[in-house]
């Protein structure tokens, strides 16, 4: 049997190629329609119709609202499917919104109360839409970390946030990328101060507000009412969170873990790097296992045991070569990965 830890992909991951990815996926019907009942409630379309239909469009599937519901089920239903008597789940994380449903998965929260909170912050986030984000990396394009680049570059956020008007903050630290956030004249500052990398670094991340700042105060406080401490409970499986910090079952509490996930969560940094350090670290698995949809959290999953000099490995060839000798990654929005934790 292998030892896993399951990653949760957040927003931003769900594409034209991922249309019909529930439809093709998900493992449970009367769960999905308990999850569209919610959508229902709230007055928005279903997951299934959302997936279901013809063609991808940016301004429907991309919004919190939309996103975040269809991010969640693929992932939650992702997990479901892991052949459970094949590999051993030992700890579960997530990057950013991912951190939602890593907590369902965790078992913290019920499937419908999970869903509830991933739905009910993303369109809190939509109506606000504060501020927007970029991605801007500091490792070179073999994937080799440069420290004193980061440090550069966090020391220029530093630099520009509070200038002219100008709110900038590190959302996500992910793996050999920087996405910062903050208000128009920030994102504008940050793009005049840098060269352009690679043909389209800096890049904005459409839909995106400036998740994990402290313009998100109002955003989080508004969900704080919404969503009560008692959906929490005490997690089944180890529960890695954005700063790192392990929540363990039996010794955790659910009032702190609603107060982190509705506080800190949303308007401080995400430290996605730290997480995965910490659960490789930590627990040692056989394999790190990326739920759907897509497959863009891989790189930073590479990127950050990179940094973190996992197994030796120093930038992407040493990756690669652990790769196709026995495979470190799994995602299960791949098809040829996917058959290696399937049930």
């Amino acid at each position: 049997m292998k030892r896993a830890v399951v990653i949760c992909p957040g927003r931003g991951t769900y594409n034209a190629p991922e249309l019909g990815y529930l439809g093709r996926h998900f493992p449970d019907p009367a769960l999905l329609a308990r999850f569209d009942a919610e959508r229902a409630r709230m007055g928005q379309p279903g997951l299934a119709e959302l997936d279901g239909a013809e063609r991808f469009t940016m301004a429907t599937h991309t919004r919190g609202d939309n996103a975040s519901g269809l991010i969640f089920a693929a992932g939650y239903g992702d997990f479901l499917a892991i052949d459970r008597a094949g590999i051993e789940v030992v700890a579960v994380t997530g990057n950013s919104m991912g951190w939602y449903t890593a907590l369902a998965c965790a078992g913290a929260l019920e499937a419908e109360d999970g869903f509830r909170l991933a739905n009910t912050m993303g369109t809190l986030m939509q109506r606000a839409l504060i501020g927007g984000q970029l991605i801007y990396p500091w490792v070179d394009e073999d994937w080799v970390p440069d420290p004193a680049r980061k440090a550069e570059l966090l020391a220029l956020v530093e630099v520009l946030n509070g200038r002219d008007g100008a709110e900038l903050y590190l959302s996500i630290d992910l793996g050999g990328m920087l996405v910062l956030a903050g208000n128009p004249a920030g994102l504008e500052a940050f793009e005049r101060a840098v060269p352009p990398l690679q043909g389209r670094f800096p890049m904005r991340l459409g839909n995106h507000a400036a998740f994990h700042t402290p313009l998100q105060a109002p955003v989080a406080a508004e969900g704080r009412g919404l969503l009560p401490a008692s959906l929490f409970h005490q997690p089944a499986l180890p529960l890695v969170d954005g700063r790192g910090q392990i929540w363990w079952p039996g010794a955790s509490s659910p009032a702190a873990l609603w107060d982190y996930t509705l506080g800190h969560q949303v308007t401080e940094a995400y430290d996605f790097t730290r997480a995965i350090t910490v659960a490789a670290r930590e627990f040692a698995p056989d394999l790190f296992v990326i739920l759907g949809p897509g497959t863009t959290l891989g790189g930073a999953v590479a990127q950050a045991l990179i940094v973190a000099g996992w197994r030796g490995m120093d930038g992407k060839a040493g990756f690669q070569a652990r790769q196709a000798g026995a495979p470190l990654l799994a995602a299960m929005g791949l098809a040829e990965q996917r058959t290696l934790v399937e049930a």
